[in-house]
């Protein structure tokens, strides 16, 4: 059942001028808590361009993570924004703030960077990764005023759960205590790069999530995404994400937008992890993974 505090509130702002105010209002409450490169990024030419570009980060990690795809961006000519995320992007590795992440407060994020971007270009082009991915899912569902969005490897739910599970895990994480699990619970090392992500994660921030993606599924069974352009991206050799529920909903989106529905699905012989993005992650190809995005946007 979709849930109204769920639904996108737009109020676009069109001048530019005013946008950089916004910007400069999230920008001046990052205070020292916060790491200098995990707060809110803009690039910009100083002028509305044609398009600008919005990258949403994953659960646990932060702007940073997105700084290189941005600034390649940002050389193409387009103003770049990366938000940072409720909660995230603090120098304390281990905070237990995650756990305070909902599904509505990453809703009303997502609306107060989109109004923002409007102000930024013409047309706006949203991507995001895992958790961003969700983000960019529920606006290219709801939001008219995005033109394309690249939901990367986008977290629907987990790898590990069923996808038949998915709906009840999500709800008994939201009323069961939270707890904190490691993304490496054989090392528990909070001295690993990148060091502007965390090294655990909240139950209760996952199923806010997760419950975000219900939302989006339920949405799109019910009708077309409001967005023209949606590039679904999954990666073969993901261990962390549901591709399998991620295919249903994309299948509800052809079901109801065929043409504006397009997939990309990076090959298990590339050997890529969750985080493909970041270049700070051990193992990682941006040189195999950012030419692809860049030909999608």
């Amino acid at each position: 059942m979709s849930n109204h505090s769920l639904r996108s509130k737009p109020g676009p702002i069109m001048e530019y001028q005013e946008a950089i105010q916004g910007i400069n209002a999230l920008q001046a409450q990052e205070d020292d808590t916060i790491l200098p490169k995990s707060r809110t990024q803009l690039f910009t030419h100083g002028y509305k361009t044609r398009r600008v570009i919005v990258w949403f980060h994953g659960y646990t990690s932060s702007p940073a993570q997105f700084t290189s795809l941005g600034q390649l961006c940002f050389q193409r000519g387009d103003n770049v924004l990366i938000p940072r995320a409720p909660y995230h992007g603090l120098k304390d590795r281990l905070t237990p703030q995650t756990r305070q992440l909902t599904a509505a407060k990453l809703a009303r994020h997502a609306d107060e960077v989109i109004n923002l971007a409007n102000g930024l270009g013409e047309a706006i082009i949203v991507g995001g990764l895992s958790m961003g991915g969700v983000i960019a899912a529920w606006l290219a569902q709801q939001r008219k005023d995005i033109a394309t969005a690249l939901m990367i490897a986008p977290a629907f739910g987990g790898r590990v759960i069923p996808t038949n599970l998915t709906h009840f895990v999500t709800r008994a994480f939201l009323i069961l205590p939270n707890f904190f699990r490691w993304w490496d619970p054989i090392r528990m090392d909070f001295t690993a790069e990148p060091l502007h992500a965390y090294p655990r994660y909240s139950t209760r921030g996952l199923a806010g999530i997760f419950r975000l993606g219900m939302e989006v599924e339920t949405l799109a069974r019910q009708g077309e995404p409001a967005c023209s352009n949606l590039w679904v991206v999954t990666n073969a050799n993901d261990l962390a994400v549901n591709n399998e529920l991620t295919g249903r909903i994309t299948t509800f989106w052809r079901e109801n937008a065929v043409q504006a529905t397009h997939t990309y699905l990076f090959g298990v012989d590339l050997g890529l992890g969750h985080d493909l993005i970041d270049p700070l992650q051990p193992g990682q190809k941006v040189d195999k993974v950012y030419p692809v995005l860049l030909d999608m946007i």
